[in-house]
């Protein structure tokens, strides 16, 4: 018995060594995997990390396969019946003929630009540069069709023409008004130098610029999509697809695109196509006021928001309303008056009859005025602005 328990403390201790030995193992296996789990987890969580918010754009074809279709060649034709007064225009012509001019013969001159389908029925958008005096005006469509179309309106104050062609099944794209901001992707489609059907990419460079001089309602998209001579008339869209503007004018020294083209906002366009196909014309607002140009408003005026008002038309809408010269016109409808641009080409887009909120500043006191608006009559001075003398 002696014997016995003489053995005992060697038997616990081989069986505790050994209990130990398995929970080790046990205990390692167990951190291994833990620690292969944390690692996945890790590899995951940086994939994810690493993710972008957004799938990168490898293409725009969706946006073309949408809106090229709808973007249309046109071709005209012109009879140029007095060549010897456009020769004796040109400075150095009639020196180098020695004042004796050559008869030349009557000839048709073809004149290259686009325009965009904005109706099933076939009427047609484009600038009123490219068909305006034309004797003939042909209209291809990218499916290869050929259609010899007609003049429904013009309106040369925003360069603007509807025409229209007597063929079906035609593709239509759609106006995109509002949600254009600066840095937004953007496609010109166009027919440049008359090569064909083509699409450029670019982005919105600004927006709202105006006083260029262009037209005599300025309120451009400037983009940075390469536009060229023939692309007048065409489609600025968005990447979907949508009509956000019509390209009409670049900035160039040499003809060629220099990464400053402008194009007509679809809110101008959709107003003046509706314009034309419901009353015959353009119909603009009209507030009887001249406004003073930025350039020529002194410190005390910079230091005000909006516009100072030069003089205001004796029975017109804005003397019945109260407005008086000297006033600043801070809001129209709650939004910033920015400039006398924006004021004028704002009210130019209501229609006559309706109201217009005024937030003005008179002699440092805040007043609001209600102004029916006028309708604007072509014997009307063009511009709102006040003809002042540089300084």
């Amino acid at each position: 018995m002696n014997k016995a328990l003489k053995w005992l403390p060697w038997v616990i201790l081989a069986i505790v060594i050994c209990f130990s030995w398995e929970w080790q193992k046990l205990h390692t296996s167990k951190l291994m995997n833990q620690s292969i789990t944390s690692s996945e987890q890790a590899i995951t969580d940086d994939k994810t990390s690493l993710k972008p918010d957004e799938p990168t754009v490898t293409s725009y074809r969706s946006a073309v396969k949408i809106a090229a279709p709808a973007v249309v060649n046109i071709f005209t034709t012109q009879k140029i019946k007095n060549q010897n007064r456009v020769l004796s225009n040109e400075n150095g012509i009639r020196e180098f003929f020695g004042n004796q001019l050559p008869n030349l013969k009557n000839k048709n001159e073809n004149n290259l630009g686009s325009g965009v389908i904005v109706r099933a029925d076939g009427y047609i958008l484009t600038n009123n540069h490219v068909i305006t005096q034309a004797d003939q005006i042909i209209v291809a469509l990218k499916d290869g069709r050929r259609a010899v179309a007609h003049v429904v309106g013009t309106d040369p104050d925003t360069d603007l023409a509807v025409i229209k062609i007597d063929l079906t099944n035609l593709p239509v794209m759609s106006f995109k008004l509002y949600g254009n901001e600066v840095g937004d992707v953007v496609l010109a489609i166009g027919n440049p130098f008359g090569v064909g059907q083509t699409v450029t990419q670019g982005i919105i460079s600004a927006l709202g610029r105006s006083d260029l001089g262009i037209n005599t309602y300025e309120d451009f998209i400037q983009t940075d999509a390469a536009i060229n001579p023939g692309n007048s008339g065409g489609a600025l869209v968005d990447v979907n697809g949508q009509l956000i503007g019509l390209n009409t004018a670049i900035f160039s020294q040499s003809g060629g695109s220099l990464g400053i083209g402008f194009a007509i906002p679809a809110k101008v366009c959709q107003h003046v196509f509706e314009s034309i196909l419901k009353e015959g014309k353009v119909t603009r607002g009209w507030l009887g006021l001249s406004l003073v140009p930025t350039q020529y408003s002194d410190d005390v005026t910079q230091s005000h928001e909006g516009v100072e008002v030069a003089s205001v038309l004796p029975s017109g809408p804005s003397a019945q309303a109260g407005i008086r010269s000297g006033d600043f016109i801070l809001r129209v409808n709650g939004l910033v008056v920015s400039s006398a641009s924006h004021l004028i080409n704002y009210i130019a887009l209501q229609s006559p009859g309706s109201s217009v909120k005024l937030e003005i500043l008179r002699n440092t006191q805040p007043l609001t005025l209600m102004v029916i608006v006028g309708e604007r009559q072509k014997k009307r001075s063009q511009s709102e602005y006040i003809p002042l003398p540089s300084r």
